[in-house]
């Protein structure tokens, strides 16, 4: 665990101590929208090895808290990082996105936590990078997708409006999809360790498929193997801080997720009432959202009103600012600069 946590208001948030001006980081803040980013990805000719380079990654990392001074950075990295440790193929097609080859089935994924270290040592060397070249007032943070979202890509192929592929193969085959499940538990929480061991300060597991499901389905699927990831997580790192992120969750199955899974943290979707959430989930868990990452484009009197809503709405509670989803890549940066300004602002 890092040695800055006195120091830092985010992770003062996340022991549940209300802080203002509240934190703020972005999700995707080290993106395409900023131009030191684009410089760096045409050096590097690809978003893969921008991941697995680490001077490359612990710079696009620390390049939107230069420009922005947002209280956290989160590495850059991404969550298709763990099909590629067990062995399945990953690769990031421009205007695609991120293809994997055919899934070979649960009993061909390699179990070997060796050639796991070897191929994502990258990762955390660029994190060690990362946090020497942090203030100490930053937290760093890490993080994996969650087991049913790999599930979803792996078995897909591809991102999926509807996750299909995976949908059928649960209903099909249950045994074989819980056997997967349980594979990519153990090796999201493995990954998260080594994560923390390597300087980070916190880490967020990203549920980004976690809308749409039935509810049994979702408990089965999201809830109880976000709940085994965190208990292996602690198992190891028995202080370990977790943000919890199932996107476009049902209002109980937030609720489920909160009261369920151990996270500190829960970040919530757009879509989701702050309101609503300080009232049945800020008790149990630290808030973290959820402006419209559109209204972060639109700026101007949108924006204030929309920033100004949500700080009404979490006064008193313990939150972290941020969308609720990523930074869009034409997001001006002066909205930016106007987001954090304001924010930095309230008292």
């Amino acid at each position: 665990m890092g040695k800055e946590e006195p120091s830092s208001s985010f992770l003062a948030v996340l022991k549940h101590k209300p802080v203002r001006p509240v934190p703020v980081w972005l999700m995707r803040q080290a993106g395409r929208y900023l131009p030191e980013y684009r410089a760096v990805r045409a050096k590097a000719g690809s978003f893969w090895t921008m991941c697995m380079t680490p001077d490359l990654a612990a710079e696009v990392t620390l390049q939107p808290i230069r420009r922005f001074d947002f209280d956290a950075a989160i590495l850059f990295s991404d969550i298709l990082v763990v099909p590629f440790a067990l062995g399945q193929g990953v690769r990031f097609e421009d205007s695609v996105g991120p293809v994997l080859d055919a899934f070979p089935g649960v009993d061909k994924l390699d179990s070997d936590e060796e050639r796991w270290r070897v191929k994502l040592q990258p990762i955390y060397e660029a994190m060690r990078k990362t946090r020497e070249g942090l203030s100490s007032t930053k937290a760093l943070l890490g993080f994996a997708g969650a087991p049913w979202t790999l599930a979803a890509y792996m078995i897909q192929g591809s991102g999926s409006s509807d996750q299909r592929a995976a949908k059928l193969l649960a209903y099909r085959d249950p045994k074989a999809f819980k056997a997967l499940l349980d594979r990519l538990t153990e090796t999201v929480a493995w990954h998260l360790v080594r994560q923390l061991e390597a300087g980070a300060d916190a880490v967020q597991i990203f549920d980004s498929w976690a809308g749409g499901l039935p509810d049994r389905e979702f408990d089965s699927w999201v809830v109880g193997p976000n709940k085994r990831v965190v208990a292996l997580v602690r198992q190891r790192v028995p202080k370990a801080r977790i943000i919890g992120f199932p996107r476009a969750a049902t209002q109980s199955g937030y609720e489920r997720y909160a009261a369920e899974t151990g996270v500190d943290a829960l970040s919530v979707d757009t879509a989701a009432s702050m309101r609503w959430s300080v009232k049945a989930l800020g008790k149990r868990v630290v808030l973290q959202g959820n402006l419209d990452p559109i209204a972060l484009i639109a700026g101007g009197d949108a924006l204030n009103r929309m920033v100004e809503h949500i700080l009404a709405e979490t006064q008193g509670t313990p939150f972290i600012f941020n969308l609720g989803h990523g930074v869009l890549p034409e997001t001006p940066l002066e909205h930016v600069e106007q987001l954090v300004t304001r924010l930095r602002r309230a008292a």
